[in-house]
């Protein structure tokens, strides 16, 4: 018997078709662009950090059995407790060379799962903590050329005092590093190591409930004297005195339940700028209060933000709502002053096989328009990133995505499968009709001291008609859509002057001191009616 082919009508086949064609046009029409940068890492990242040399540390843990990518030339980690593999020669760490798109193993001996880390002032990678005999580990990656075979080293002579999983590393005015928390680890310690060990911090019991929504809190270093720390752990902040090692300011609750791990929503900083006295917070999504231990993959995500001056004498909450719910997302300081708030879901919360409903869209925050007209919906991507994904802002302006494996091994047959690709996200500054806006830095110090005045020299294909920008921005250790010691600096700048053969002067003052830019190494921008430069790298020392 033949088979029956339905026939529809003209109009009833346009309106099957209408939705799908205006699908196809608005996102054709939605600001951004997407490109497969690797097609299979090797590994799912899920910890991410641009480093100096234009490298890119991606970091797995250890005991999730084989990945894609071995170690080679005989390399292998023994570990007889490990209950996957007692001899493992695959790689759970790579190298990425943005210059040539090749991927380097690299060697890791113990657990990082869900750990925290933070560059140090010499553009080394300190790395802390993890699971099982991770849970004490120092680690540090000193980067280097491309061409060369820098790796994992784990410090024999020190330990963490505390073991600690799911914290969060914060580098503070001197060069130190801050540890704070962990799961059942209500503590703060340092790095170097002080005398008085690891140190109590109430707070951080006083804001656990039953999910434990106080891991991996959102800690930022405050451009105020001292350099206190905005600490944020489920639903409350705290100004926290590092020196002193004590709280000197409570913050008003924020509404919206719970937004730390497991409940996935996110957090940055603002950009600094001006007189650098002024610091503000902004923290977006999260889970249903109870969706992680209901284990409610479908419980809708919130889509409220909080944002709130931190250095005010009388601080409050004011909030507003995204165009989408969602868990999970990443949020990465533009070169330009915005917010870009990518990756996720809108449901569930964070966990193993506990989202569903991956968030597509990114979001761009624009801070200095009105509530009401501040977040912009971009181009959606294809590639669902879930839990453990990452986002990182790269020297050429693109962010960088990578990571999603929402099991416990890698599993590749899934609704959500383990995600190898490494993606980039170009924002619409990139695109075509404003490469003649586009500066390129020609001449700028490699290191600078607090308070130095410099010039900058760039070329712009048009004449300039605004000041330039001159800002730089940390490269921060992302994990558990929280980008540990992110921020941004507007320096203060003269307007530029012609220098001659179409270059431009630009006279810049370095920040002041640490607390609003601790030492280090900073991607530094020219910005040009809101179109970045590549960036060149910056040191700042006292």
């Amino acid at each position: 018997m033949a088979e029956l082919v339905p026939v529809y009508s003209p109009r009833l086949l346009s309106l099957l078709l209408l939705p799908i064609l205006l699908f196809s046009i608005a996102r054709a029409d939605l600001p951004g662009t997407w490109e497969l940068i690797v097609p299979d890492a090797g590994i799912a990242s899920m910890h991410t950090a641009v480093t100096r040399f234009n490298t890119v540390i991606l970091l797995d843990r250890t005991n999730i059995g084989p990945s894609r990518k071995t170690l080679g030339r005989h390399r292998c980690r023994k570990d007889p407790n490990d209950v996957v593999l007692k001899r493992d020669c695959y790689a759970h760490s790579v190298l990425f060379d943005l210059g040539t798109n090749q991927i380097r193993p690299l060697m890791i001996q113990t657990d990082t799962w869900c750990s925290s880390g933070q560059f140090l002032s010499d553009g080394s990678l300190l790395q802390t903590g993890g699971d099982r005999d991770g849970f004490k580990k120092i680690r540090k990656f000193e980067p280097c050329e491309p061409n060369e075979t820098c790796d994992w080293v784990e410090l024999q002579d020190t330990e963490l005092v505390t073991g600690r999983w799911y914290a969060s590393n914060q580098i503070l005015p001197d060069g130190s590093v801050i540890i704070v928390g962990g799961r059942g680890t209500n503590t703060v310690e340092y790095y170097p190591p002080r005398e008085n060990g690891a140190v109590p911090f109430q707070f951080l019991a006083d804001v656990e409930d039953k999910q434990m929504d106080n891991l991996y809190p959102y800690v930022h270093l405050l451009p105020d004297d001292g350099g206190n720390l905005f600490v944020f752990a489920n639903s409350r902040a705290v100004k926290y005195d590092h020196r002193i090692n004590a709280v000197v300011k409570e913050y008003p609750p924020l509404d919206g339940g719970p937004r730390n791990y497991p409940s996935g929503g996110s957090s940055a900083m603002l950009a600094i700028q001006g007189d650098f006295a002024t610091s503000e917070i902004l923290i977006c999504g999260g889970a249903q209060s109870g969706a992680f231990t209901a284990r409610d993959i479908d419980a809708p995500a919130h889509g409220t933000c909080g944002r709130i001056v931190a250095t005010a004498a009388d601080p409050v909450w004011v909030t507003e709502e995204m165009p989408f719910g969602r868990i999970m997302g990443d949020m990465v300081n533009l070169p330009t002053g915005e917010i870009l708030i990518i990756n996720g879901a809108q449901a569930g919360s964070q966990g193993f096989e506990m989202g569903s409903n991956p968030c597509l869209y990114p979001l761009l925050y624009r801070p200095d328009q009105p509530i009401g007209l501040r977040f912009m919906t971009l181009n959606p991507g294809t590639v669902p990133r879930m839990y453990h994904s990452t986002a990182n802002l790269l020297p050429d302006g693109r962010i960088l995505l990578a990571g999603s494996n929402p099991h416990y091994f890698y599993k590749f047959k899934a609704e959500f499968p383990t995600e190898l690709r490494i993606e980039a996200f170009s924002p619409e500054y990139l695109s075509p009709d404003r490469a003649n806006l586009r500066p390129e830095i020609r001449e700028i110090p490699q290191i600078v001291r607090y308070g130095e005045v410099f010039d900058v020299f760039v070329t712009v294909p048009l004449p300039v008609v605004e000041i330039i920008q001159i800002n730089w921005g940390s490269a921060p250790f992302a994990t558990h859509s929280f980008s540990q010691g992110q921020r941004l600096v507007k320096l203060t700048v003269a307007p530029s002057v012609p220098d001659g053969e179409g270059r431009y002067r630009i006279q810049c003052t370095a920040p002041p001191n640490g607390a609003v830019s601790p030492p280090g190494y900073y991607m530094a921008f020219a910005v040009n009616q809101g179109v970045p430069s590549i960036a060149r790298w910056i040191r700042i020392v006292s």
